[in-house]
């Protein structure tokens, strides 16, 4: 059993190196109710021997700033890996998913989720990338075309869509 300590929002598991060693296992843990326990996430994490564990304890999946997220996204280098339990942990947004697995790809650090069987180090890996990004080209098209209707029907009731006019106030 692995044992470690938090510090702030960071789990130091035994053996952690002072310095910053390539190839290491980063853990994320999330939970969005403050009443929530993260005991699931970080004993499947500690199993598939995370080098340090990053949390965010009841901030929603939804949110775009979280500090444990941000900390270790900043912690993290080339050669790394950051491990979910499950995906969802991550973001809840297949557009924000997107775009941070993206950001990691462009990074050279490789991305696992556990539950899902997710390992961008895997072909099937890199295949379910791609069918993220499939996925989140979709949503941004559905939003788009949403959009657009919403501005057509706002127009046909005579609401002016865009910047204010020039010479009205706002």
């Amino acid at each position: 059993m692995i044992e470690g300590f938090w510090n702030d929002q960071i789990m130091h598991t035994e053996g952690m190196e002072t310095a910053t060693p390539r190839g290491r296992k980063i853990g994320y843990v999330r939970v969005s109710d403050k009443d929530q326990t993260e005991a699931l996430q970080i004993d499947a994490l500690k199993n598939a021997d995370c080098d340090l564990i990053f949390r965010d304890h009841g901030v929603s999946g939804a949110e775009v700033k979280r500090s444990g997220l941000d900390d270790l996204l900043t912690e993290i280098v080339a050669g790394d890996t950051l491990v979910v339990w499950k995906l969802d942990r991550l973001g809840r947004s297949t557009i924000h998913l997107l775009k941070l697995l993206s950001d990691l790809q462009e990074r050279g650090i490789s991305f696992c989720a556990l539950t899902q069987g997710i390992d961008t180090r895997t072909a099937v890996g890199q295949m379910i990338y791609g069918q993220l990004a499939v996925f989140a080209e979709y949503e941004r098209n559905l939003i788009s075309e949403r959009t657009k209707a919403g501005m057509v029907a706002a127009k046909a009731r005579g609401v002016h869509v865009g910047r204010p006019r020039k010479g009205t106030k706002s």
